[in-house]
């Protein structure tokens, strides 16, 4: 809790007083103003004399009028102002110990330690004895040996004890304070629900190119499986460290590559209209293509919970069998991130075989020459998405 005083003027803290005549006046003749110089003086009780000038047209204006002078503190109880505390600098010290403040506690610009001294002090009631006479100097050392004296020094300090809140007390103000958020969120009216997005409806030829483009992926599939026994297996080798061992997996991980490169042509010669654009720019589409198109793969075969990428059924691998093949954590790092992302996606086979579509036909792709043709198959291709 943060607070700081401030103390009202009561208009009764200013006594009626005549000024006295110190000096000469000067009489007007004939109705004119006149102007007298007048030095005004404060009764004992009301503290220092306090000299004024002062300059009159009427004979009323001999009266001067006095600011209110605020009473002392200890005559009368200050009155604590809510709100937030003043903005500190962050060179500040506390008033209790001279350490350096962490904020205005209980009323005080203190530390962490003399806010908590403070505080266990008053909800246990303790009564401290100081062995030095009560009048131990107070510092970052004094505060630890003399208990009496850091607490006396706390309330000097203007600690309030009534500021300090025991545990049920706490308790409470928490339990109303979620009590009220919770009744805040009730009250406000629901926003109005949108109503679910329709999806346009796919023609029969669509839907027949959807059909064809997942059994096309299926079939590959199949055969990338047939080629399994073809590709050189992981080492097994007492040193996994050897020569031998780092070019077999580097062997390993190449071969599946090119499993994976013949995949991608064999899907791409079953897209509707693929084989019709000229050898020049079928090879350009599926030379610039491939690497997103196997990222696309490979997120597919990711499995989360083993955080590993399942390759021709039976290959699996994690981002320490990626390192042992020669790869660099630079190049695993983002094939792990974006095959996670991809997952959380939850996309189905139909999604997939159309995104790959979709990635092959690219009219923007280096030396693709007839890009008007590769755009409308692109189109026709992104058109049976909107159905999924």
């Amino acid at each position: 809790m943060s607070l700081w005083l401030e103390a009202p003027v009561p208009d009764s803290a200013v006594q009626p007083w005549e000024p006295e005549a110190l000096g000469t006046s000067s009489q007007a003749q004939g109705g004119s103003s006149c102007i007298l110089s007048k030095k005004a003086r404060m009764p004992p009780s009301a503290g220092n004399p306090v000299a004024m000038g002062l300059e009159a047209a009427e004979p009323t204006a001999l009266l001067p009028r006095v600011e209110a002078l605020p009473e002392p503190t200890e005559l009368r109880p200050q009155k604590r102002k809510k709100g937030p505390a003043p903005k500190m600098l962050g060179h500040e010290l506390c008033s209790v110990c001279g350490d350096k403040a962490s904020g205005f506690h209980y009323n005080v610009l203190s530390c962490e330690g003399c806010k908590g001294f403070f505080r266990r002090s008053v909800i246990k009631g303790a009564h401290y004895v100081c062995h030095g006479g009560g009048h131990c100097p107070m510092d970052t050392y004094m505060r630890r040996k003399c208990q009496e004296c850091r607490l006396r020094k706390c309330r000097q300090a203007g600690m309030r004890e009534e500021c300090v809140l025991s545990e049920e007390q706490i308790r409470l103000k928490k339990l109303k304070r979620q009590e009220e958020e919770q009744a805040q969120a009730t009250s406000v009216p629901p926003r109005a629900v949108s109503p679910p997005q329709v999806l346009p409806q796919l023609s029969p030829e669509q839907l027949g190119m959807i059909k064809k483009l997942v059994t096309a992926q299926q079939q590959c599939n199949k055969r990338s499986f047939s080629d399994q026994l073809r590709v050189t297996p992981w080492p097994m080798a007492p040193d996994p460290q050897s020569r031998e061992a780092r070019q077999q997996r580097f062997a390993h991980f190449t071969e599946l590559a090119i499993v994976s490169v013949q995949e991608i042509v064999d899907f791409a010669k079953q897209l509707p209209g693929f084989l019709q654009l000229s050898q020049e720019d079928q090879i350009a589409l599926l030379k610039t293509s491939a690497i997103e198109v196997m990222l696309l793969e490979t997120s597919r075969r990711y499995n989360p919970g083993s955080e590993s990428i399942t390759f021709l059924k039976d290959f699996s691998y994690n981002r320490e069998d990626f390192a042992k093949a020669g790869l660099q954590v630079e190049f695993i790092n983002p094939i792990f991130e974006f095959s996670k992302a991809m997952n959380e996606l939850q996309l189905n086979d139909a999604e997939f075989a159309l995104l790959i579509a979709i990635s092959i036909f690219s009219a923007d792709r280096p030396n693709v020459q007839d890009q008007l043709q590769v755009e409308k198959l692109q189109h026709t291709t992104g058109s049976c998405s909107q159905g999924c």
